[in-house]
């Protein structure tokens, strides 16, 4: 849904550290330095690690949107009727109220937009991250497939701020990147992805990185010192993707039991609150759907 106005977070969500800045209200502070236009699931998340360790404050990725400031979804939902619809405009401008507190910026939902950051900020320099595209895919699956698909946090969307706000665009974007079908889209989007970025820029502005490479070639790239004594960054495993949003989803659906009680909605509140425990006794939430 584009253009849907910015709300503030319920005070009665205590069970997410959410934060709710209006970004349609803010300007740039810092330069932005660094395009990383590589796809999610190439080490993005390490990569941000990385080029906070490096200096580049802050850096840009989903996590921004979906468990740091959930409001950024309304910019990124414009973005994509600019883009997508033809409604309303995107430009350097609205770059700069949605990054402009970041020197860098990478993972999706950002590479749907990679020519217009591009454009956006010709003096950046742009790095690939990649990987196998098999081993990509596989991973994908696991992890940002299932969770654009996740009925759980579809049905939690419902009624929490921070998931109603980051479901919708997150299944919005997934479905317009990868053609509405990632499994039989996911490999021919990463390929043509590649070469249509390597066609793009320049060579001489260009880093392409593969995770395990260390800080050598990216510290030169970017021409930083190497942090001496510490070791090159890795989160975000796939095991540690599914439990974070599992884990998300649980303290989403709390706020809205909470919420319920507070005003007043017993009935809700047991009915989420029975949800919620029935999870963590391993029960399926389709089975109590059902």
């Amino acid at each position: 849904m584009a253009f849907q106005p910015y709300t503030p977070k319920p005070i009665t969500d205590v069970f997410t550290a959410d934060t709710d800045i209006d970004r349609r209200k803010c300007q740039r502070t810092v330069p932005m330095k660094v395009l990383a236009l590589g796809l999610g699931r190439t080490g993005t998340a390490s990569l941000r690690t990385a080029l906070k360790e490096l200096g580049f404050t802050d850096t840009y990725h989903m996590m921004s949107a979906s468990v740091e400031n959930p409001p950024d979804c309304l910019m990124w939902q414009d973005a994509f009727a600019a883009k997508f619809d033809g409604q309303g405009t995107f430009g350097r401008e609205e770059w700069d109220k949605l990054l402009g507190h970041c020197q860098a910026v990478c993972d999706w939902p950002a590479v749907a937009f990679a020519q217009e950051l591009i454009e956006a900020y010709p003096d950046a320099k742009v790095i690939l991250t990649t990987r196998d595209v098999d081993s990509w895919h596989a991973s994908t699956a696991k992890t940002v497939d299932w969770r654009a698909n996740d009925p759980e946090l579809k049905l939690v969307a419902q009624w929490d701020w921070g998931a109603g706000l980051y479901q919708p665009m997150l299944k919005r974007f997934w479905d317009t990147f990868f053609k509405g079908d990632f499994k039989k889209y996911g490999k021919s989007v990463f390929n043509d992805y590649y070469a249509e970025l390597r066609a793009t820029v320049s060579a001489d502005n260009l880093l392409e990185y593969r995770m395990g490479q260390g800080w050598g070639p990216l510290c030169e790239f970017l021409e930083v010192p190497v942090p001496q004594g510490k070791k090159f960054p890795h989160t975000n495993d796939t095991d540690g993707f599914v439990d974070r949003c599992k884990a998300r989803n649980r303290a989403q659906m709390m706020n809205v039991a909470f919420r319920a009680l507070v005003m007043g909605g017993g009935v809700i509140a047991a009915v989420i609150s029975a949800s919620v425990t029935f999870h963590r006794l391993g029960g399926r939430f389709s089975a109590f759907r059902a």
